[in-house]
């Protein structure tokens, strides 16, 4: 797929390429994010070179990640986003925010904004969200953006070669008003 850039009042959804790579590098030395995302730590410059120059544009190419810097109005990165496809019909969004730009609504907007991209363009039907049990700024970001907490998977990630516990959620098209392209039969209660 060629790669696309979204826009909201505030803010260009862009994939990030090598010009970008001393942003991703040192916003990526935030202790958060090494912590709670799967980004290696150390993160290393050779990190970011790959990162912008090689995953970002590989996974656009293959269909299989579209990953979105998040930039201001001025060109300032604020925020990573990326929606991977999990299962046909399926993409799960990862994301992250620059530590001096945590708190504005940039992540809520972004995932929004690239929620609708791909519900609409891609015909993906489901949207998941998934973080380690106790990040629970990536799980408020997730509420805003409207994701319903389905529950916790045990052992359900791998941050760094540990297994952790980790909440899940859902976005679906009908969330966001949007038609599904594929009929919806919800179970009884």
């Amino acid at each position: 797929m060629e790669p696309v850039t979204l826009t909201t009042d505030r803010l260009l959804l862009r994939p990030v390429g090598p010009a970008d790579t001393d942003a991703v590098y040192a916003a990526a030395q935030d202790p958060d994010i090494q912590r709670w995302t799967l980004v290696p730590s150390p993160y290393l410059p050779e990190h970011a070179t790959c990162f912008t120059e090689q995953t970002v544009p590989d996974g656009w190419s293959q269909g299989s990640t579209f990953t979105f810097g998040v930039f201001l109005a001025g060109g300032e990165l604020a925020a990573m986003l990326a929606l991977m496809m999990r299962s046909p019909g399926t993409a799960e969004v990862g994301f992250w925010a620059a530590k001096e730009h945590r708190g504005n609504g940039y992540v809520v907007e972004a995932t929004l904004t690239a929620c609708r991209w791909i519900f609409t363009e891609v015909g993906v039907d489901r949207v998941e969200w998934r973080a380690e049990v106790g990040n629970h700024a990536s799980r408020a970001v997730a509420e805003r953006a409207g994701f319903t907490l389905e529950g916790t998977l045990r052992s359900g990630l791998n941050n760094k070669g540990v297994r952790r516990d980790c909440w899940v959620g859902s976005l679906l098209p009908s969330d966001l008003g949007l038609p599904s392209t594929a009929p919806y039969l919800p179970a009884r209660s």
